[in-house]
Order: C-alpha cells, then structure tokens, then sequence
C-alpha cells in the first residue's frame, strides 16, 4: 500500500471514530427576564426560549441534573454545569437563535410519560440512566415525535441549519432540558487533518517531481 492510501485510510478511519460520538456546545443559560422567556447563549449566539417555565436553574447554579449515569453514550460531553429548563405545563414551546446554527442538540432528563413533538425531524443519539431513573424515547414513524417511556434521559439531534426549532409536550409533575449546537472539532482533530492532508499533498508533488 501506498503512503498515501496509507495516509487516507487512516484519516477515513479517524472520521469514522469520530462520528461514533459527538462533541456538543452546550448552552449557557443567563436570564428569565418574565415567567415565559429564559435567555442565554450557545456557542456564542444568542438563545431565547419562549413558553411555559416550571422553573430555571441559570448560570451554573441548582442541582446537577444532568448527572451522567449512562445516558449519554453517543455524546464525548454531557451537559455542562446544571442550566436547566423545567416544564410541567404542556403547550407550545419555541427555541429562537439570533443567528443560524448547524445540528441542534436537546438533553432531557426525567421525561416520564411526556408525548413531545417537534418542528423537524431528529435522530436518538444516546439514552439510558440519569439522575432519576431510566426509559427509553418511543419515536413515532416520521421521527419527529416521541413518547416517553420510562425515566427518559437521554440526547436528540435535529440535523441541519436552524435559526427556530419548536416542540409540543404533554403535562407532567417536571420533567427538564437544556440546548446544544454542534461542535467543530477538536484542536487535535484538526492537527490531525491538516497533517495528514500536508502529507498527502507532498507525495503527490514527489511523484510529479519524479515523474518529471
């Protein structure tokens, strides 16, 4: 084989690592400025949710419900810190950014029993154990729905450009959230890239030398 086929495999290798698991911006969530609207931000662009609040834990403040006991497998980071929207009213809920982001990520945890559905399509990126129990996400056929079967804790990611992303959910004693963005890659993913990609570029300029 050679050097750079060598060299290709190992960058498609390293991408498929990569796409086994998922770095999230998660959002830091700042202010509720009225009982309907909690602010904040998300990989630098401003966050606004709009809709009924159980409560809000803002600014690394309150319980750590996102303590990860298994339930975020797919995903390199959990949520950071413990900001956190609580619902319990079910209704209309809206996440507006103050510009377009790619590949919203949501986090819930303790969704039992709750029917949510959502703007646009998703995908399960991880499930299983957190601070209170466990369940799993019953996905309705079109994929932008889901039932709550159990203690739900778990990672949704809605795939695309987005600057609104809406959902509907059902009444439950609390059940919480928080929002996250895509990440770009790592410092060291990116050397790795670079690197490679340099080295790849030389052995071709080498075989044209050569060749010449």
């Amino acid at each position: 084989m050679t050097l750079s086929k060598i060299v290709v495999a190992g960058l498609l290798l390293a991408a498929a690592s990569s796409a086994q698991a998922v770095t999230v911006t998660w959002a830091n969530l700042t202010a509720q400025p009225n009982a309907t609207t909690v602010t904040g931000t998300v990989g630098g662009v401003g966050l606004t949710y709009s809709g009924s609040i159980n409560f809000s834990q803002l600014a690394n403040a309150g319980t750590d419900y996102w303590v990860d006991l298994g339930y975020t497998q797919g995903v390199v980071n959990r949520p950071v810190g413990t900001d956190l929207i609580s619902l319990n009213d079910g209704g209309l809920k809206t996440i507006t950014f103050a510009a377009p982001v790619t590949d919203v990520y949501l986090a819930f945890t303790s969704w039992n029993g709750v029917t949510a559905a959502f703007s646009a399509p998703f995908t399960v990126v991880s499930q299983g154990t957190g601070f209170w129990g466990s369940g799993t996400f019953d996905v309705n056929g079109p994929s932008d729905a889901f039932f709550g079967n159990g203690e739900v804790h778990g990672v949704l990611k809605f795939a695309g450009t987005f600057t609104s992303l809406s959902f509907t959910d059902t009444s439950e004693n609390w059940h919480g959230f928080t929002v996250g963005i895509g990440a770009v890659p790592e410092p060291q993913s990116w050397a790795m890239l670079i690197a490679g990609f340099g080295l790849v570029g030389a052995t071709m300029r080498r075989r044209r030398s050569v060749a010449a």
